[in-house]
């Protein structure tokens, strides 16, 4: 995989996913989200994940997180051209579930990130990213009260 950066769209994976984002129909767009997420998120925890899946994945998970609150839009050039359908919100779970199993173990694109000097900031963008997709709550006012 050539990656020149620690962006989430900054390799060729990624960018070539973008790439068939925008050769497909509009309609289709958010499944093929929705599979590249899926694929990730179900490779079960022993099974080696691929670092191909795992980027495009990654890809995936922020563009679902552009359009949460919070998200910052995706404004590369690597990005998708072609506009993208207001994603259904069962989309973040599964997008996070799909980070959670980038970054663990057996996962091969974690693996090429840890033997870089830019892993831990290549961690802290995903960390970012799934904060946005899994925000925590806010405090309910009697909790603040209570303090």
């Amino acid at each position: 995989m050539g990656t020149w950066d620690i962006g989430h769209f900054d390799n060729d994976t990624a960018a070539d996913f973008s790439g068939t984002l925008d050769e497909a129909a509009p309609e289709e767009r958010e499944g093929l989200v929705r599979g590249v997420l899926t694929v990730v998120a179900e490779t079960a925890a022993e099974d080696y994940l691929d670092s191909y899946e795992a980027a495009q994945a990654v890809a995936a998970a922020a563009l679902v997180a552009a359009q949460c609150p919070g998200g910052e839009p995706v404004t590369t050039s690597y990005g998708p051209d072609e506009p993208l359908p207001t994603f259904a919100a069962d989309l973040r779970p599964l997008a996070v579930q799909a980070l959670d199993r980038t970054v663990a173990d057996e996962s091969e694109l974690a693996e090429l990130w840890e033997e870089s000097e830019e892993n831990e900031d290549w961690r802290r963008t995903i960390k970012d990213l799934r904060a946005v997709l899994a925000p925590e709550p806010e405090p309910a006012a009697e909790a603040l009260a209570d303090l």
